[in-house]
Formats: structure tokens, sequence, C-alpha cells
């Protein structure tokens, strides 16, 4: 059989293939589209109702602030103008140029009013209606930049006015503080007075001298050592009633308890009176009263600071302040850091030669609780028992002497403890056989300059007592309530409160809050303390 050539071979079922893959292909690629369609095309979500606000239409309006961050925009060239106007005025006000101020001033105003009145019409300025503005705060810029009102000039009269202030506040703080050191070392006409009284009182008064010298068996009261002996050395009449009346209120044995106060001779008969009338209401605790002007040892041959008092520049440093030009802040220059109630704290076994053992108690003393525990703490061999202040950086040695002298800082630690005067416990045996009087007078002779340290009787007791202090409870003695404020739970806790500072509670300048605490222990209905006004 003859066979058919290639060319006619299963022609009709090529031509059927053929046509089936291009409609599949073109299938494919419309449903390719419609996909690719689908997948870009969103469908939103439904709108939540937007709420209609009072005030909708400002919200619709010109935003000012794109308006103001904007390089082109008008409004931020008058903002900017306003700006440099204020600075310019401040400057034109301290040059005594008052016009040119209200000029200033007063364009300024038009430039504010400018754009307030672009912000309530919700359209931005346009050029032609801020340019008069523009124009007449340019004027007066330029005329400000020829008075030399330029940033150059600014810096320098701001950096003027900066100093100036500083100078202000500094004045303003030294006066502060010379004139809250004079009201704290006013005399209260009330205590004047109540001394005039009681002087007069003593020496018109026989009665008063009889009483006191029929008490025979106070002389060997003053020299049992088995009876609690306290110490106080100052020359005010009610501060020191009121650490007497407070010890004894609250000493659980009064009538051992022996009270040796030494003051000077003005306020000696005083003193005299005053605890020969109270005698009866102090619950059988023994007084007796000294002046230092008797003691025959203290002379300027033993004692440096009578020997320092001599001395004419010591008169003036402390006395007048001349020499001084007025550099050294007031309160270093006192002249009670130079009296001998305040230095004769380091002479007590002198004072009390048959005594073995004081409690020494500053006049701006309470006494809260039974002091005669401290009679039997044992020292360790030490002569000073005090409660040390080194709970802060402020309380330790470098803060109180000079450091840059190489006398002290080759002998004292600089962040050794600070201890405070005003409560402490005084072993005299073991300050006769160390020589601490000695030790004392050798420190203050070193400081006849005042380089080694420049206020009160603190420091050189710091030296005088180092390795020599027993640290106490801190309940003992609480400090502060003359100048801060001290938390009640630490003041309930306190033996001994002290109105260390400034504020003396007999001051109208003592703090209110604790006032109370003190005032309890004055006896205000007393005859002479009416009469004196004393409230």
């Amino acid at each position: 059989m003859r066979r058919r050539g290639s060319d006619f071979r299963r022609g009709g079922r090529r031509k059927i293939s053929n046509v089936v893959w291009w409609l599949l292909c073109g299938l494919v690629v419309i449903l390719f589209i419609f996909i690719l369609s689908k997948a870009g095309h969103i469908e939103p979500r439904p709108s939540i109702p937007k709420r209609r606000y009072r005030h909708e239409k400002f919200a619709e309006g010109m935003n000012m602030t794109e308006e103001m961050l904007s390089p082109t925009s008008v409004a931020r060239q008058v903002n900017d103008q306003i700006a440099l106007a204020k600075a310019f005025v401040v400057i034109a006000k301290e040059s005594k140029n008052l016009q040119f101020a209200w000029d200033l001033s007063a364009q300024i105003r038009n430039s504010q009013l400018l754009l307030s009145t672009a912000a309530t019409r919700r359209h931005p300025l346009t050029v032609l209606e801020s340019e008069p503005t523009i124009r007449d705060m340019a004027v007066l810029l330029y005329q400000a930049q020829q008075l030399h009102y330029d940033s150059a000039t600014m810096i320098m009269r701001l950096k003027a006015t900066l100093q100036s202030l500083e100078e202000k506040t500094s004045s303003l703080s030294e006066k502060s503080a010379k004139y809250g050191q004079i009201a704290a070392e006013e005399v209260p006409k009330s205590l004047y007075c109540l001394g005039v009284r009681l002087t007069t009182e003593w020496f018109q008064n026989s009665d008063l001298q009889r009483k006191l010298q029929e008490r025979s068996h106070v002389a060997s009261k003053l020299t049992d050592n088995a009876l609690y002996h306290f110490c106080v050395f100052s020359d005010n009449i009610i501060a020191t009633s009121v650490v007497v009346n407070s010890t004894a209120l609250n000493s659980k044995s009064p009538e051992k308890v022996v009270f040796h106060l030494v003051t000077n001779e003005i306020n000696y008969a005083a003193m005299k009176a005053w605890f020969s009338i109270n005698m009866d209401n102090l619950r059988g605790v023994t007084v007796d009263v000294q002046k230092f002007e008797d003691f025959s040892w203290l002379n300027a041959s033993y004692v440096p600071v009578l020997k320092q008092l001599q001395d004419s520049e010591t008169q003036s440093y402390y006395f007048s302040g001349h020499k001084d030009d007025g550099r050294t802040p007031i309160k270093f220059r006192n002249p009670k850091y130079l009296s001998m109630l305040n230095h004769l704290r380091f002479y007590i076994p002198q004072v009390f030669p048959a005594l073995k053992k004081v409690v020494f108690l500053d006049d701006d003393v309470i006494v809260r609780k039974d002091l005669s525990a401290l009679f039997s703490i044992d020292l360790n061999r030490n002569v000073n028992g005090a409660v040390e202040t080194c709970m802060e950086t402020f309380h330790r040695y470098h803060k109180y002497l000079n450091y840059s002298h190489p006398l002290i800082r080759s002998h004292f630690d600089p962040d050794a403890c600070g201890w405070a005067f005003g409560m402490n416990v005084f072993d005299l045996v073991e300050w006769r056989k160390r020589n601490v009087t000695g030790i004392y007078h050798y420190w203050q002779e070193k400081n006849v300059d005042r380089t080694l340290w420049k206020l009160g009787t603190l420091p050189p007791g710091l030296l005088t007592f180092y390795g020599l202090t027993e640290a106490l409870e801190a309940s003992w003695h609480i400090l502060g309530l003359g100048y801060t404020t001290v938390d009640a739970r630490v003041i309930d806790k306190g033996a001994v409160l002290h109105f260390n500072g400034n504020l003396k509670p007999w001051l109208k300048i003592g703090l209110e809050q604790y006032k109370p605490l003190w005032e309890r222990y004055v006896d205000y209905t007393h005859p002479f303390m009416q009469q004196c006004n004393f409230h």
C-alpha cells in the first residue's frame, strides 16, 4: 500500500492542539491579571462617625504651628522680628533710652495684632498685608543696630547684668548674715531688766544673803563624788535656770544632783539672787554660784586667751575688723569667742579640783530625761564622753580645721569624726593624768594668727580631745533645735535637747515650733518675770 508523505500526516489533529494551547495560555494570562487587580484593591473599612466639636471650625482652619515652622512663612518672619525687638527693649531700658523702648513696644503690639488676626481668620498672612508692619519693624531694628544694640552688645550687657545681680545677691546675703548675727547676740530688754531687778534685790534684801549663808550642808555636797555633779558656765540667768529646772524636774534622785554655776562679775549677784529666791522649787537640787574673776590662777601668764586679749592686733580683729577690710565674715569676729565663760570648759579640773567626774552642759539646752546613768558610763580611759556628729561629711575634722596648714595635716585625720560640745561627760582623773589643759594651751598658742581655725571653741576642742573621746549613744544629746528642723521621733527619744545655732528660744528669732519645749521650764508667773515683760 502506498504511504502518505510526511507533510500530509495528521494535519487536522495538530491544528486542534495548537488552538487549545493558545486558549489555555490566554485563560492563564486573564486569570493572572484578575488576581493582580484583586490584590491591589483594598476594601475600605466602614468609617467611624466623626464627633462634632463645638469649635470644629478652628480645627479646619490654618495650622499656625506649621505656618511658623515654614521657612517661607511671612508669619515666621514677623515672629522673629518680635523676639529680637523684645531683647532690644530690655537693652534700651537699661540704656535709659525710654522713648526708643516705647516705640519698640508699640511696634511689637502691632506685629502681635497682625499675627492674632491671621490666626483668627484661619488664613495665612500675605506679603501684601504684612509688608507695612514688617517694614516698620525693620526700620526700628535697624535703628537699634545703629545704637549698637547688636548681638555682641547684648551679650556684654547681659553678662554685666548677671554680674551686677550676683554682687547684689552677695551683698544682701552678707547683710542678712550680719543682721542675723546681731539679732542673735542682742540681749533682750526683758533679760537685761531681770538682771538689774535681781541685782538690786540682792543688795537690798539681806534675807536672801542670810538664807544662802545658812545652807551649811551645801559645802560638803560640792565635793562629794558620790553625787551627780553638773557644771554650767553662763551669764544668761533665764537660760541657766531652764537648764537647772529641767534637770531637777526629770531627775529620779534630785537630792543627789549638784549644779556648779560659773558666771561673771556683772551677773554674779543676780544669779545668786535668782537661785536663792527659787531654791524651794528645785526639788532638793543643790546649786552653787561662782564668778570666774575669783579664780586667782586665771591670768594672762597662764591662759593663752587672756594673753591674746592684750594683743592690739587681736583686739582690732575681734572688736573693729578694720585691718581685715571686712573680708572675714562677722561671725568669725564675734568677741564672745574670746570670752572666758566660753573657754572655761578647758579648765574644769582647775575650777573643781576635788571632783572626779562631771557632766558639762551648755546654757542653751534642756534636759528631758534622768541623766544619772551618764555617771556610770565607762569611758575606757578616755577623758571626754560625747555624741559624735559625723553622720554627714559636714561634721568631720576637715570642715573645722585648716588642712592646708602642715601642722594640722601632719597630726590629724581629715575624715576623723567630729563631736559636739553641749553635753559632755568628763573624767577629771584622766584629764589631770593626760594634762589635757596643757594640750589645749599648745594648740591655742599655735593659733595666735588664726591660721589653724577661725571660729569658736569646738575646733580647739577637737584638737585637744583627739584620741581621748568616747562616743556616746546619740539619744543622749540631740542637736540642731536652734537652726534647723529635727525629726519629732528623734526629739522624743532625746535626753538632752540642744538649741545650738543663732535661733535661741529666748529670742524673737527663735524657731517657733521648738519654743514650747523650752518655755515649759520657764515660770512666767514669777513677779520679777512679769515686771520685766517676759511672755
